[in-house]
């Protein structure tokens, strides 16, 4: 066994601690979470969100098909005062009208450095971009794989890296013993990029490629009292996996950002609500510094 070392990040005022095992020197600071809310009806259930250079805006998505912009407020130490969104914009079927049910269900997300949108879902399994304002759609390719996944566990994670290159994989891999697929698409044609074992009770909700090039992914488990949550990252190969996040402070983080703040690279997450009067839209985030 590889030796590793711990590093334990003290949550302020309180007796939980976030707890980072990995096989080199990182320390993982949390730094704050900040609640979202708002009155309209449609406000809640988000699923991804992608924060752009420079940690001020963003675009969030919501598991039932509606999107927005939106733009932070910081302090001088970074951490979230404000957040200020479009109204939610229902996702169009590229036929005039908008998604029916069994097909909204958006629950990633990912932009290229050109500025266009991929989407995934469950239900109907499959990625699609999200281009111009008005977000006219194009689907990808979907292949066998995809149509054969469970309709509440499919596409939850997305990512992109610097070559344009997609990365997905389903939720639940249908088996406790069976690794996830990780797929990719490299622009005509999806492959399989590796298999990441199955490891606890963990189960991957979102993902993203920092700009250190590593994968990066949000993985939940529901214990029946809460939730618990962890971050890893990975080579997009799937090698020397890390742990870097390990903690039941949250309620459902489902969304995973990473971008470089002055201060080290950033992991912004956010909390589906399930549109429940107990549950909150948190927006979380720490730092990571090698």
């Amino acid at each position: 066994m590889r030796p590793m070392t711990s590093a334990c990040a003290a949550i302020l005022g309180l007796a939980l601690s976030v707890c980072a095992t990995v096989v080199r020197a990182v320390e993982v600071s949390y730094l704050d979470t900040y609640v979202w809310s708002e009155d309209a009806e449609e406000f809640g259930g988000f699923s991804g969100i992608e924060v752009l250079p420079g940690g001020r805006d963003f675009i969030a998505i919501s598991d039932r098909g509606r999107i927005t912009r939106g733009t932070f407020s910081r302090d001088g130490t970074g951490r979230i005062t404000n957040v200020e969104a479009a109204p939610l914009r229902l996702l169009g079927d590229g036929a005039g009208g908008i998604l029916i049910p069994r097909r909204s269900d958006s629950e990633g997300i990912a932009v290229a450095d050109d500025g266009e949108i991929f989407l995934s879902f469950e239900g109907a399994a499959r990625v699609r971009t999200e281009t111009g304002p008005e977000g006219v759609p194009t689907a990808l390719p979907v292949p066998d794989a995809f149509r054969a996944m469970q309709s509440n566990s499919a596409l939850e994670a997305l990512a992109i890296d610097a070559e344009g290159r997609i990365y997905t994989l389903p939720e639940r891999s249908g088996r406790m013993d069976r690794p996830f697929p990780v797929y990719r698409y490299d622009g005509s044609s999806w492959d399989i990029a590796f298999r990441l074992p199955r490891n606890d009770a963990f189960l991957p909700v979102g993902a993203d490629i920092g700009p250190d090039g590593l994968l990066y992914l949000l993985e939940r488990d529901f214990t029946g009292l809460g939730f618990r949550s962890r971050v890893r990252r990975m080579s997009v190969s799937g090698d020397d996996i890390e742990t870097l996040i390990e903690t039941s402070r949250h309620d459902n983080l489902e969304g995973l950002s990473v971008w470089q703040a002055v201060d080290g690279l950033r992991l912004t997450m956010i909390a589906d609500d399930n549109f429940r009067w107990f549950q909150r839209t948190e927006i979380v985030e720490y730092r990571v510094t090698d």
